[in-house]
């Protein structure tokens, strides 16, 4: 899609309809929308934990479908891709700045909506942002353990969020809806971001569930302090109805990147992320 033809759209309207359509059970024409879009995005069906088209109610039901037993190992790394994607940026977090693409770069205050105190725990500390294309699993894993403190929606655009339009749509993740999870680990602070995009119909955590609808014009904070929501490394943690983006956000001097990841790079759930910075004692 031309980028101009983005800021044109009624995208909030195309996602909204396409989230009431993808959630309708039609039957047989239901199937045959599922069987045409596994055939023109490569779906690999045999990963998944029912593989027959014929047992999905909706188009929903197969876009969240979840994966058989033993599909996708965790590693024993303390940090794993919590996704399946391709891997958009990654890297150092410059002062408060993420990096997007050429030319473009965006604050973590603007990217967690405004929240300074927030976003300064992550001064100079280290982010990813991984890209889940159509053919993906999209249900989203933790890459640590991590115990939940806050969940906010902000209120955004919903312009795409592929490659192309990254290259191109200045502050694209911080002005796109999202929904950003803030959980405390072994350590430190992670943030975990879902970010919306056009035809996203939906975002959903497991210990809420679907958190938009409604899209209110606010934002909206839930606060889990004092409520004990921990979830292991590997754990499911949301999922996204209809695909998007995932960005990571992690304080200094925690971890380093595997060496093998680059932008671009196809990457799996459960795949090795990042290992622990090792400091040295001074006796």
């Amino acid at each position: 899609m031309p980028i101009q033809r983005q800021y044109l759209l009624p995208k909030k309207l195309m996602t909204q309809a396409a989230g009431l359509l993808a959630g309708m059970e039609l039957g047989g024409l239901t199937h045959a929308v599922v069987r045409k879009f596994v055939a023109h995005y490569k779906v690999n069906m045999a990963e998944a934990a029912d593989p027959r088209i014929e047992s999905y109610k909706s188009f929903n039901d197969f876009f969240t479908r979840p994966l058989k037993p033993g599909a996708r190992p965790i590693s024993e790394a303390p940090f794993i891709c919590p996704v399946d994607a391709a891997i958009s940026q990654f890297g150092p977090i410059e002062h408060d700045q993420l990096f997007q693409a050429k030319g473009h770069s965006y604050s973590t205050r603007a990217l967690v909506g405004g929240d300074q105190q927030l976003a300064h725990r992550f001064d100079h500390g280290h982010f990813c942002t991984l890209y889940l294309a159509p053919k993906d699993y999209h249900r989203i894993h933790m890459p640590c353990d991590g115990k939940l403190t806050r969940m906010i929606y902000v209120p955004g655009d919903l312009f795409s969020v592929n490659p192309l339009t990254a290259r191109h749509v200045p502050g694209l993740f911080a002005r796109n809806e999202r929904v950003v999870c803030v959980f405390e680990c072994e350590h430190g602070p992670m943030v975990l971001v879902l970010v919306g995009a056009t035809i996203v119909g939906s975002m959903a955590t497991v210990w809420h569930g679907v958190v938009n609808p409604p899209r209110t014009r606010n934002v909206r904070e839930w606060d889990y302090a004092g409520k004990d929501i921990t979830l292991a490394k590997g754990a499911e943690m949301g999922r996204f109805l209809l695909g998007s983006t995932v960005i990571l956000l992690f304080p200094q001097n925690v971890l380093t990147f595997v060496p093998d990841w680059a932008p671009t790079v196809p990457v799996k759930l459960g795949e090795p992320m990042a290992t622990v910075i090792q400091h040295t004692v001074v006796t």
